[in-house]
């Protein structure tokens, strides 16, 4: 499974990448953000031309960059992503084939145009819009559940969501993200990593948490023993696969019971 880290810390992202990551996102998305996710507490960046000039600098890892969702900046965002060097630009908060399809004429085969399947318009026209070119098709769970309106996070992989995502998709699939082996809640790191390798994920991203963990650790140590989790995860038995299964879907249905008592909890 290859691993993007999400950073503009170019010493970090350097070694996480030389530690055996495959690539580093830079993330322009902001557009609409604040207002979609607010009192969210979820991570909106701000990171810009000058940072992904630089990390492509730092680093020769895939070299990723999430724009903002479809509309009339995003000729400006590619053109901007492709003078910084991008390998590939990422396009959120897609809901029609249409945007994507003019997305893909404003890259011109330049570079790789990956998706983000985070609206429910999305999930339910995935099939059409994995007929098209594109480099990677990755779910994101937070926005789907806020589209959704919904409170709970992994629902989509208990539900047959993903599952269904998962079947349509052709290209390098992606779904969630992961951090250290032993961290992770409400759910635990290890159970949602053997979910990702049950769906056969291509590659998944490393965000807020795994740099919070990563604190005061060496990434040529970390790096490499959560890649070694992952594989031992692929390796399991059909039955211990399955245990496994039992036990994120029984985390899932136990988060949400325990975040609907804290809502009937009187303030």
């Amino acid at each position: 499974m290859d691993l993007f880290l999400f950073t503009v810390d170019a010493g970090f992202g350097r070694d996480v990448v030389a530690a055996g990551a495959a690539g580093i996102v830079v993330d322009w998305e902001r557009r609409g953000k604040a207002r979609r996710q607010a009192g969210e507490g979820t991570q909106i960046n701000a990171d810009t031309v000058e940072d992904l000039a630089r990390m492509r600098a730092a680093t020769d890892g895939r070299l990723l960059c999430r724009v903002n969702g479809a509309g009339p900046w995003t000729a400006g965002e590619v053109e901007d992503a492709l003078a910084a060097g991008a390998d590939e630009i990422l396009l959120p908060m897609v809901r029609t084939p249409e945007e994507v399809d003019r997305a893909l004429d404003l890259v011109a085969g330049r570079c790789g145009l990956g998706i983000l399947v985070e609206t429910q318009g999305a999930v339910e026209r995935v099939a059409e819009l994995a007929r098209r070119p594109l480099s990677r098709v990755y779910v994101g769970l937070n926005d789907l559940r806020i589209d959704r309106r919904s409170t709970e996070l992994f629902r989509p992989l208990v539900d047959g969501t993903v599952d269904a995502v998962r079947a349509a998709v052709r290209q390098p699939f992606g779904v969630g993200g992961l951090t250290l082996p032993g961290g992770g809640f409400p759910v635990p790191g290890v159970l949602l990593a053997a979910e990702l390798v049950r769906l056969r994920t291509d590659f998944t991203f490393l965000r807020r948490s795994f740099t919070a963990d990563m604190a005061g650790r060496d990434p040529f140590v970390e790096v490499p023993r959560l890649l070694a989790s992952l594989a031992d995860l692929a390796g399991a038995d059909p039955r211990t696969a399955a245990d496994r299964r039992a036990g994120f879907v029984a985390a899932v249905e136990g988060a949400a019971v325990a975040a609907d008592a804290a809502v009937a909890v009187p303030a």
